[in-house]
């Protein structure tokens, strides 16, 4: 994911960072080699979140994954960080961010080795949600470390170079897993993509520990450890059936699971409130939402995220295992994504302020132009789609959604009091991560799906062409038709089915050695279906992709109307801060 990239800085400053900004900086006479010690584990986290999606297609081949592992080897992340993510803000705000940040750290890089070692799914989607909960922990520290270890007057430049970071991240995240992957360093397919991680992590460890000076809040509030629980088991509650829904059939005990969920996060709700009233510090302040354009900004940012970040699973995917790209190649293709979003990101900071909210209806206009541009070069190209093809979608998709998500916290935040923008920017930095999960549950069930629905058009544009060519082979008839029949059949079972590995009765024929001319033709077929397949249903995939940032289109009118010096005005009071994320 690409964090936000504010003007002066990453952002809108969180709660912890308002307190932050309270305090006296901390005593260091290497303020630069503290910053390039928290920003080599910045962007170590950064990297794993994106080298990740190139090395699906690898890991489900390694491991006999399900779709609906893959899916939680993604989601699980997500989900994970944005349970904890407030929560470790507020743990590094009482018991010392340099403490918190090296435990982090350090259960990120262990995390990282369980990864690497993992030797089936179930192990490798646990490991997924410990690395989740280490980066929770550790990344709000690296903006509170930066706070109270620069002056004001040169804080914007470290959180420029955070910035740069965060681009530089998101570039290079695929280039390298795709490296990683080709490489096939010791025979380890995907694995080195997570054991990278270690000796980085190591030495961000060891060099924290001696060079990084120790803070902590003057004011810090209380945890609300009852919260964390409620909206983890929510969330988990609601996310779990949308991953397993398809692999299960969609049993009944799942819908009740569903409901159970949106209950618990009722009481959450409920809860806080009551802890609100209470005087005691909440996960979240209700109070926000009585705030129509933050309840807008908030739905705003789940349905913008829940879209984007799944186009990463599902394309690479398509590329992959329904074009047959290698891990690097795929890395090449999504570079334009990358380089689009630096340079959007660049132009929305000089041009946000005058716009106001009319940058983000420019910047979703221009990603929704830039996603059919894609879904068009895929049903254009079809079989024969080369990375040239969608370069140019690639790159206008990409400036679309660097032009949005650069202004997008700071204008659903510009009408919000100032003593609530670190409670309603944590709120909305958690909802990134929640709508990503949500998103890839439910996008990614949705391409899956596609992709057995659609199986039986597949093969029915090639029965013709395969009639055509057994008749060469003197093959008429029952027999062709015998043989036509096992094909769709075959074909059929293995797209439905949730686990890709599996081989399902009907395609266990064995034929004789003399058949070797059929199955030559059969396969041959097969591979065109089975592009044709992926074309459509990743075509279907991007619509509705492209749908749900029209819905986002329409969630900005409900923004405040600012611009200008009013904007300006509420990025100079929080330009000392940062949002985590």
């Amino acid at each position: 994911m690409l964090p936000n990239v504010g003007r002066s800085g990453p952002g809108v400053e969180t709660e912890a960072a308002s307190r932050t900004r309270k305090e006296p900086a901390a005593a260091t006479a290497r303020p630069w080699l503290v910053l390039a010690i928290v920003l080599t584990a910045a962007f170590m986290q950064l990297v794993d979140v994106s080298i990740v999606t190139v090395a699906v297609a690898s890991i489900q081949d390694g491991l006999d994954a399900g779709y609906a592992q893959v899916q939680w080897v993604l989601a699980g992340y997500t989900l994970a960080f944005a349970v904890l993510l407030v929560t470790g803000s507020e743990l590094g705000d009482r018991f010392g961010r340099k403490r918190v940040f090296i435990l982090g750290t350090a259960a990120f890089t262990l995390a990282s080795l369980l990864c690497g070692a993992a030797g089936n799914a179930e192990t490798l989607i646990a490991a997924r949600l410990l690395q989740g909960l280490a980066a929770a922990l550790m990344y709000p520290q690296v903006y509170a470390v930066i706070q109270v270890t620069f002056p004001p007057r040169r804080r914007g430049t470290a959180f420029g170079i955070l910035g740069g970071v965060v681009g530089l991240a998101a570039i290079t995240g695929p280039l390298v897993g795709g490296l990683l992957i080709q490489a096939d360093l010791f025979g380890w397919t995907w694995r080195p993509v997570f054991l990278v991680n270690i000796p980085v992590g190591l030495l961000a460890v060891v060099l924290a520990a001696r060079f990084v000076p120790e803070s902590r809040a003057t004011d810090a509030g209380g945890q609300d450890l009852t919260g964390v629980l409620l909206v983890t088991a929510g969330l988990a509650l609601l996310v779990y059936p949308l991953v397993q829904g398809r692999e299960l059939g969609w049993p009944a005990h799942l819908f009740a699971m569903a409901g159970a969920g949106v209950a618990v996060l009722a009481l959450f709700g409920l809860y806080e409130r009551r802890r609100e009233g209470r005087g005691r510090t909440p996960l979240v302040r209700t109070g926000l939402f009585r705030n129509r354009g933050f309840t807008s900004g908030l739905l705003l940012i789940l349905v913008f995220y829940g879209a984007f970040l799944p186009f990463f699973l599902v394309f690479s995917v398509y590329l992959q295992s329904g074009l047959g790209y290698g891990a690097l190649r795929t890395g090449v293709a999504v570079l334009p994504y990358a380089l689009g979003s630096g340079i959007g990101s660049g132009v929305s900071v000089a041009l946000a302020p005058r716009l106001g909210r009319a940058a983000l209806q420019i910047g979703l206009t221009i990603l929704i132009a830039g996603t059919l541009g894609v879904a068009w070069a895929v049903h254009a190209w079809g079989t024969g789609l080369e990375t040239r093809h969608v370069f140019l979608p690639l790159l206008v998709a990409g400036l679309g959604f660097g032009f949005t998500v650069t202004p997008l916290v700071t204008l659903i935040l510009a009408r919000i009091p100032l003593a609530d923008a670190g409670s309603a920017s944590g709120t909305l930095t958690t909802a990134q991560q929640i709508g990503s999960s949500i998103g890839i549950a439910v996008l990614g069930a949705f391409f899956f799906g596609l992709l057995g629905s659609q199986a039986d058009a597949a093969t029915a544009d090639e029965v013709p062409g395969l009639r055509a060519e057994l008749a060469a082979l003197h093959i008429t008839g029952d027999a062709a038709q015998d043989v036509i029949d096992e094909f769709r059949s075959c074909f059929h079972d293995r797209a439905a089915a949730t686990d890709p590995t599996a081989v399902p009765a009907s395609c266990r024929q064995a034929p004789a050695p003399a058949d070797a001319p059929v199955r030559r033709i059969v396969a041959a077929a097969t591979t065109r279906a089975l592009h044709t397949d992926f074309a459509e249903s990743v075509q279907r995939t991007l619509l509705l992709q492209a749908v749900l940032f029209a819905g986002c289109l329409v969630l900005v009118f409900a923004l405040p109307k600012v611009r200008g010096r009013e904007l300006s005005e509420f990025e100079e009071k929080s330009q000392d801060a940062a949002i985590i994320g």
